[in-house]
């Protein structure tokens, strides 16, 4: 039986800050209530994980980000054909195009948590920033994760909405400090 939830993590243990995605996903599935989560873990996105976002009430995709301006980010996503969907390694914006296309509906809500890294190369370590960094997601995403509810995940994803903070989980920018 699919669980409602799907947290997707990208990223190779073996190229340095790349295993953030996968380190925060060993994190959940260590401490997490996995009894609606379904984990999945690999190098990259590819066409066939489309399928994995059926019969999904939420979906969280967790990926190491060069971008974030904080040590993470959570973003609400959309579907969106980008040049990825030509290359072995796609975007989460472009599997939930592929589901729409094969699936003739729209995808579940899928978020994107991205973590700030700022080494990649192959054989290094999770550079210290970069730990610090999944500290704070690894909190942030069990807290998440411990609801089910899409208002809740749109208004963690958008911090600047006026009752960020006022639920039950903390804002991002509260657990940076932290």
């Amino acid at each position: 039986m699919t669980k409602p939830v799907l947290l997707l993590a990208c990223g190779n243990l073996s190229r340095g800050d790349d295993a953030l995605g996968p380190l925060l996903l060993e994190y959940v599935e260590g401490h997490g209530d996995l009894s609606e989560i379904e984990l999945l873990t690999d190098f990259q996105l590819q066409i066939e994980h489309a399928l994995d976002l059926e019969d999904r009430k939420l979906v969280l995709f967790v990926d190491a980000s060069v971008s974030c301006a904080g040590p993470f980010e959570l973003t609400e996503l959309e579907p969106a054909q980008d040049n990825s969907y030509t290359t072995h390694a796609m975007s989460p914006a472009a599997v939930m195009a592929v589901y729409r296309s094969i699936k003739k509906q729209p995808p579940p809500p899928c978020f994107l948590l991205g973590i700030k890294g700022e080494s990649f190369e192959l054989g290094e370590e999770l550079s210290e920033n970069a730990g610090k960094n999944l500290q704070q997601a690894c909190r942030f995403a069990l807290s998440l994760l411990s609801h089910t509810d899409v208002a809740v995940w749109r208004q963690q994803a958008d911090s600047r909405h006026p009752l960020a903070g006022r639920g039950m989980l903390p804002r991002p920018q509260d657990l940076m400090d932290a």
